[in-house]
């Protein structure tokens, strides 16, 4: 059992996710894989006495271009990365945060913006920590107290980084001193890059998916990650030596996912509004937690318990933190092109 779980129970949440509910024709929700599991969104259900109807989507380009080619769906999933993106292509409205009931009770520090605004285009409801994760039996707690680890020849071939564009410069922002990517420079952008160029070659492989980290850990061809925070209690769980340095010299980062509300829509606005604010209420912070993600109610958040936050590994920390804010379409393809020539080695 997932050591968050353990810690927070959660037997009616479990029995919720097994039962069997209709789906809802008047919400049509486009989302990751997983999200749809009715346990998420116990308050929906219990007013609509249903769950809403899902499609799903691989990655956000994606899903991107499927809307953008026609397909019609009430609210999507996205992470901030991509928001300005999706703004600019018109496909999206803003939300009217009147009507969201703990809108004031969001972490502003994710909102990054006045949590008093009367619309917003992206409402963060979940999140986690990416920072370093190591093998506590084979690297020193001193060898990590610095982001510069990823570039110590001692450990070449033995790290990994993800295949994400968002988390690798997160990373190297930080390495080199941005804390606030909505505002770099372009010199900030280039010294990020070199950072990135000048780590690759220290590197086995960029995992692409949390199950493939905790194998590569597992098995010791992997003995420092920059690793999403679920896989930490996944590795305590299996028994095995992993640290997770939250609080390295220069910081770590807060990657953050949330919906966005979709133009002409086919179904019911009012049950988009019950469907987010189902989904930001304090009650199902346990639930989230139980799958590694943490609510952006910082009420709920706050209501598990330095132990829980702990486990999870999304306490508080005294460090520098990049929260993985939404940023200008611009940089955002800037970086992502820069990341695949970087992997490809120029």
């Amino acid at each position: 059992m997932n050591t968050v779980k353990t810690l927070l129970g959660g037997v009616a949440l479990t029995v919720l996710s097994g039962a069997a509910f209709a789906e809802d024709q008047d919400l049509l929700v486009f989302d990751y894989s997983g999200f749809e599991d009715p346990a998420f969104h116990a308050k929906y259900i219990e007013k609509h006495g249903d769950t809403p109807s899902f499609a799903f989507f691989g990655e956000e380009d994606e899903a991107l271009q499927k809307l953008v080619s026609g397909f019609k769906a009430d609210v999507s999933h996205v992470c901030a990365g991509s928001v300005k993106k999706w703004e600019e292509s018109g496909i999206i409205e803003p939300w009217d945060t009147s009507k969201i009931t703990d809108y004031a009770k969001l972490d502003s520090n994710l909102l990054g913006s006045d949590v008093a605004a009367d619309s917003a285009y992206f409402i963060p409801t979940d999140f986690g920590s990416t920072a370093i994760a190591y093998n506590t039996e084979e690297v020193p707690a001193e060898d990590v107290a610095s982001l510069q680890v990823f570039k110590d020849p001692k450990y070449a071939g033995r790290m990994t980084l993800p295949d994400n564009v968002d988390d690798a410069y997160a990373l190297a922002y930080l390495a080199t001193g941005t804390t606030d990517w909505t505002t770099a420079t372009d010199e900030q952008f280039e010294a990020a890059s070199n950072w990135l160029r000048e780590v690759h070659p220290n590197l086995r492989t960029y995992w692409t998916d949390p199950a493939e980290l905790s194998q590569l850990m597992a098995t010791g061809e992997v003995l420092i990650s920059w690793a999403w925070n679920e896989t930490y209690p996944t590795l305590v769980d299996e028994g095995f030596p992993v640290g997770f340095q939250r609080e390295a010299e220069e910081g770590s980062s807060l990657w953050l996912c949330g919906y966005v509300n979709l133009k002409d829509g086919p179904g019911s606005e009012d049950k988009a509004y019950d469907y987010i604010n189902g989904f930001l209420d304090a009650s199902n912070a346990e639930v989230l937690m139980d799958a590694g993600y943490g609510i952006s109610n910082s009420e709920g958040l706050s209501s598990l318990g330095m132990d829980a936050l702990e486990a999870g590994g999304l306490e508080p920390i005294d460090a520098p933190i990049l929260a993985q804010l939404p940023m200008s379409v611009e940089l955002r393809e800037k970086q992502s092109e820069e990341f695949e020539k970087i992997k490809a080695g120029f």
